[in-house]
C-alpha cells in the first residue's frame, strides 16, 4: 500500500488506493499539522467556513447546485485527530467513472471543486463573511458542550485531559470553547493563510482511475496551493508514568459511574502489545469482558483501548458507584493476569482472529481504509495491513507477557452521580 504514497508538491503527498469493486471514489484532501490549544479551535473552524461558499460560487445553494451537475457528489468537511496530530479539511464521494451514465469523468470536476473550497473562499474586503464565520463558530461551540451528553466518551475526554495535562494529546480534536468564542472573521482569515503555507497536506484516492491521472487532477486543484517553510510535525510525547497513580473524582448528573483507567506502555513491541490489549479488554471474548462484566456483574460494561502513537492504554467502564472499589480492583487483577501470562490458548487464538477479521476488512470499505491510511500517515507508522498482520503472526506469549509488563498505572478517574458524593 505505502508503496503508492508519494510526495507530488512541496510536503504536499497522494495516497493512491486503486480499487474496482466500489460504485463511488472517495477523495479526502488534509491539512495536517501539530495539536495546539491556541490554534485547534480555529483548525476545526476553518472547513465547515470554507465548505459555505468560493468566489464562484458565494453560497451553499450555489455549490449544491454545481455539485449536483456531478451527479449528486458530495464534498464534506472533516476534522479528525490523529495521535497528537489534527487533520482537517475535506472528504468528496462521486461515482466512479466507471459508473457514470455516459461515460462522464468526474474525478477532475471533483479535485476542482474541492481545491476551489479550500483555495478560493468566498470573501470579502479581503476576509472571510463575518455571517458565515458567525454561524459556523455557534455550530462548533454546540459541538464542543455536547461532548458532554455522552457520558462514557467524557469520562474518556476527562482522563486523557487529566492524565496527559500539558501534553497535546489531552486537547480535543474541536478545540476549547473559550479559544472558539473569541474567534473573528479577521482573525480566522489571517490564520487560514498561515495553516495553508505551513501545513503538510495528505491527499488520499480510492477508485478505479489511474495513478497518473488522479496525480494530475490533484496538481492541477492545488497549482495555487501557496508552500512556505512547512515547520516539521512535533515528535509525539511518550511519556514516563507518575510515580503513584493519580486519582480524580469528579460528579455530574448520572446513573450509572463511569470508571476509566489510564496506563503508560513503555514497550516497543508493538504488535505484542495490541495482543495484549486485545486478550485485556479489547474484544468480547477478553478477560474484561468475561469476567468483570459477566462472570462478577461489576460492570455494565468493560473495555480497553490502545493508542500506539501515545504509548498509552485505557479502560472505560461503566459501574454502580457502591461497587467502585471492587470493580477497580477486578480491573486491576484481570491486567495482572495477563501481565502473568494465565491465558488459554483460545483466548490468544481469539485476539489474533479479532485483528485478522479487522485488518482483512479494511479493503471492503473506502473509508475505513482511508482513515487507516491517514492514522499512518499523519502519526509516521508504515505498515500496510498485510504487513501488520504478518507481525502479529509471529507474536509468540512470552512476547505478550513482556509487552503486558510494561504497562504501568498512571491515571483513575471516577465519575459518579452528585447524590453518590
Amino acid at each position: 500500500m505505502y508503496e503508492n504514497r508519494r510526495e507530488i508538491m512541496p510536503d504536499v503527498f497522494l495516497t493512491y488506493l486503486p480499487a474496482r469493486k466500489f460504485k463511488t471514489s472517495r477523495l479526502t484532501l488534509n491539512l495536517v499539522t501539530g495539536l495546539d490549544r491556541a490554534t485547534a479551535s480555529a483548525n476545526a473552524l476553518l472547513p465547515a467556513v470554507l465548505s459555505r461558499g468560493t468566489m464562484r460560487h458565494p453560497d451553499m445553494e450555489s455549490l449544491s447546485a454545481a455539485m449536483d451537475t456531478l451527479y449528486g457528489a458530495t464534498v464534506d468537511s472533516v476534522v479528525r485527530k490523529k495521535g497528537e496530530r489534527q487533520c482537517i479539511g475535506f472528504a468528496a464521494g462521486f461515482i466512479d467513472d466507471a459508473f457514470t451514465p455516459h461515460g462522464e469523468k468526474l474525478l477532475e470536476p471533483v479535485a476542482e471543486l474541492m481545491g476551489e473550497m479550500l483555495l478560493e473562499p468566498v470573501t470579502r474586503n479581503g476576509s472571510f463573511l463575518a455571517e458565515y464565520v458567525d454561524s459556523e463558530k455557534a455550530n462548533l461551540i454546540d459541538a464542543i458542550r455536547s461532548l458532554r451528553n455522552d457520558k462514557r466518551d467524557w469520562a474518556e475526554i476527562r482522563l486523557m485531559q487529566e492524565m496527559c495535562a500539558g501534553e497535546p494529546y489531552s486537547i480535543l480534536r474541536l478545540g476549547d470553547e473559550e479559544s472558539a468564542g473569541r474567534l473573528s472573521h479577521h482573525a480566522l482569515y489571517r490564520h487560514s493563510g498561515a495553516l495553508l503555507a505551513g501545513s503538510r497536506v495528505e491527499v488520499i484516492y480510492c477508485g478505479s482511475a489511474e495513478q497518473q491521472r488522479v496525480e494530475d487532477a490533484v496538481l492541477s486543484a492545488l497549482a495555487a496551493l501557496p508552500r512556505g517553510a512547512a515547520a516539521p510535525l512535533p515528535a509525539m510525547e511518550q511519556l514516563p508514568p507518575r510515580e503513584t497513580p493519580r486519582m480524580v473524582t469528579e460528579a455530574m448528573d448520572v446513573n450509572q459511574g463511569k470508571l476509566s483507567l489510564g496506563y503508560r506502555c513503555t514497550t516497543e513491541d508493538v504488535p505484542a502489545m495490541i495482543l495484549a490489549n486485545l486478550i485485556f479488554g479489547g474484544t468480547s471474548n477478553s478477560k474484561l469482558f468475561l469476567n468483570v462484566r459477566e462472570k462478577l456483574s461489576l460492570c455494565y460494561y468493560a473495555s480497553s483501548n490502545y493508542v500506539r502513537s501515545k504509548g498509552i492504554l485505557t479502560v472505560s467502564s461503566g459501574i454502580e458507584s457502591a461497587d467502585y472499589q471492587r470493580a477497580l480492583d477486578e480491573i486491576l487483577h484481570q491486567l495482572q493476569e495477563v501481565r502473568d501470562g494465565h491465558w488459554e490458548p483460545w483466548e490468544l487464538e481469539g485476539a489474533r482472529s479479532t485483528m485478522r477479521s479487522a485488518l482483512a476488512s479494511l479493503p471492503d470499505s473506502q473509508g475505513a481504509l482511508e482513515n487507516y491510511c491517514l492514522g499512518q500517515a499523519a502519526t509516521g507508522q508504515s505498515e500496510d495491513p498485510e504487513t501488520m498482520q504478518r507481525l502479529l503472526d509471529q507474536v509468540t506469549p512470552e512476547r505478550i507477557q513482556a509487552a503486558a509488563q510494561s504497562v504501568t498505572l498512571d491515571t483513575v478517574y471516577f465519575l459518579h452521580g452528585k447524590e453518590d458524593a
